[in-house]
């Protein structure tokens, strides 16, 4: 694909507006860590909302959703769709009580909900865990959907193209902190949100209209259901994606106890409304406002491309690449470059930032240099995200798959949510209970695996080891926290009185605390705005789909619905229910 002059002018062009913001954010973050990682507690619930979006918004998000859309139709989205009622969770049991924690990461919860060594060994091992392996394969997987998308539009090798963006990223994140993080977040959300949307009017119209596109697509290939008979999405399978995934499984950005970079946002909301309207947002965006471009692409481009169609060519991945160079005008292709790179840098500033804030807050400052003033830790601050940015480039060269490295974090959780939702409503947890948890879960998916003969790329085998895991973790956490002393009570009491966390599961806590209560709505409350916040969002994203396919009335009766639930939900919120 041939680049004009201004199209190369409007991708430069973008990368200075990036790089003048991360300056400006420069002169706020270099204050403290506060200011550097979670912008003084001082953003606005749009705009902490807006930067989960753009974070999840990676180049890789379209390639995956093209591939799964291509290979199994409309329902092979469900492999994220499931993840709803994960978010909802976050939203109504959990944004309140991250923002009350008041920690800087979400493993310096740790050593607040727990005490002694085996809290300090878990916080440390937590924060390695996730800044290296962890982040470092998320931000792999995103470096080689950029290397993809470089290669088949301008023919750029691998290492130089992705090293240039990569290294332009991280210089205006080492600089910014989160300020500019959250600023650019906002620019790079609206640039790759439009063009998402034009390339897919463009595929749509290349394929003759949405009538064209529903008489070259299969009618089982365009419902939000799998086929009885699917092979790759079996009922097992599928009651295991809808039943115990999402509740069971660690996922970055899906975690079910909140956490990772969603909960680095609500750390720096103003308030924990400002938290909980954020992650709302954040949640109704992820799945209702940004699914469609992807989906209406990727079903045009089974339709343009016979290969995709008769199995001779598998790389559905690929194919939304291909749509922007056959189809979208020249005059737009520099935009187009300029949103996929917008969605590149978008993802990686984020997990830059939240990586080093693990290796300074975490380790460093821990473990390593506690007494050192703010200025110092926040020069460490970047060279850790300097250095952060260099072995992620390493990693992408041992990558092969996006889908697989999504498969090798998924398997590697399975089993661990249960704690991390517990811990907040549950005395009991201990340090114990977690590292347990987080053993069980790595060893028996591997015994399962290569012992067991469960194969992941298998459906039914991978939701085999999906239940098995969660089984042997299950077992094994719970019989070690029975075998384990509890937390001291002064540690206990000293979390209840700072996240005052609700229900009967701190009873025997509450007691000694005293006249502090918990805050907020009772836990039946909370589980009925969560069943409506996954309502608002099932059938927001399945209305707008059937209207788009020629199904108006169905689709406005789900929209109906929607709204309904929406309104239930405000309610609440003016009532400040959620808070």
């Amino acid at each position: 694909m041939r680049l004009s002059g201004l199209d190369w002018a409007i991708m430069l062009g973008f990368f200075a507006v990036n790089i003048a913001l991360g300056i400006a954010g420069g002169r706020r973050a270099k204050q403290s860590l506060s200011e550097f990682f979670v912008s003084g507690r001082d953003v606005p619930w749009w705009l902490a909302g807006t930067s989960m979006v753009a974070t999840t918004f990676s180049a890789d998000t379209p390639l995956v959703v093209s591939g799964l859309v291509v290979s199994h139709g409309v329902a092979g989205n469900w492999l994220w769709w499931n993840a709803v009622a994960s978010g909802m969770l976050t939203v109504f049991f959990f944004a309140s009580l991250w923002r009350r924690a008041g920690v800087l990461t979400d493993v310096e919860l740790i050593e607040l909900r727990y005490a002694g060594r085996a809290a300090a060994a878990l916080r440390g091992f937590r924060a390695a865990y996730l800044a290296l392996p962890i982040n470092l394969v998320i931000l792999g997987w995103v470096n080689l959907a950029m290397a993809k998308i470089l290669g088949l539009t301008l023919g750029l090798p691998k290492g130089p193209a992705v090293g240039v963006c990569l290294l332009l990223t991280g210089v205006y994140v080492s600089i910014s902190g989160l300020w500019g993080v959250l600023w650019a977040d906002v620019l790079q959300f609206i640039v790759m949100l439009g063009c998402a949307i034009a390339l897919a009017v463009y595929a749509v119209m290349a394929a003759g209209g949405i009538d064209g596109v529903m008489r070259a697509v299969p009618a089982e290939r365009l419902s939000v259901l799998p086929p009885a008979d699917a092979t790759w999405m079996p009922g097992v399978a599928l009651a295991v994606y809808l039943g115990v995934q999402w509740w069971a499984a660690w996922y970055p950005g899906a975690e079910p106890g909140g956490g990772g970079y969603v909960a680095q946002r609500i750390f720096s909301a103003r308030t924990e409304r400002d938290g909980v309207l954020a992650t709302l947002w954040f949640n109704v965006a992820h799945y209702c406002v940004r699914s469609w471009p992807w989906i209406l692409t990727a079903l045009a481009a089974y339709a343009l491309y016979p290969g995709l169609r008769d199995g001779t060519d598998r790389d559905g991945e690929g194919a939304y690449v291909r749509v922007m160079i056959d189809h979208l005008p020249p005059s737009l292709r520099g935009l187009m470059m300029a949103g996929f790179v917008a969605a590149y840098m978008s993802t990686v500033a984020t997990h830059l930032n939240w990586g080093a804030s693990y290796l300074v807050r975490d380790l460093y400052a821990r473990f390593l240099k506690p007494e050192a003033s703010e200025a110092h830790y926040v020069t460490v601050s970047r060279l850790a995200t300097a250095l952060t940015m260099v072995l992620s480039g390493v990693v992408t060269l041992f990558l092969g798959s996006i889908e697989g490295a999504w498969k090798i974090l998924l398997s590697m959780g399975a089993g661990t949510g249960l704690v991390l939702i517990l811990r907040w409503y549950w005395w009991r947890i201990n340090a114990w209970s977690e590292i347990s948890a987080m053993a069980a879960s790595l060893v028996g998916s591997l015994a399962l695996q290569h012992l067991a003969g469960m194969n992941p790329d298998d459906p039914r085998g991978f939701a085999h080891l999906m239940v098995g895991t969660l089984a042997i973790t299950t077992v094994t956490w719970v019989s070690v926290t029975f075998a384990t002393k509890p937390e001291p009570m002064e540690t206990l009491v000293a979390f209840y009185r700072r996240v005052r966390p609700s229900g009967g599961g701190w009873a025997p806590v509450a007691r000694e605390a005293g006249d502090v209560g918990p805050s907020g709505p009772t836990v039946g409350v909370r589980l009925r705005d969560w069943a409506l916040g996954c309502g608002l969002i099932y059938l927001s994203l399945f209305g707008v789909g059937k209207v788009l396919l020629r199904e108006a009335m169905l689709g406005s009766a789900l929209l109906v619905g929607a709204a309904v639930c929406a309104a239930l939900l405000w309610r609440d919120l003016r009532r400040d229910a959620i808070t």
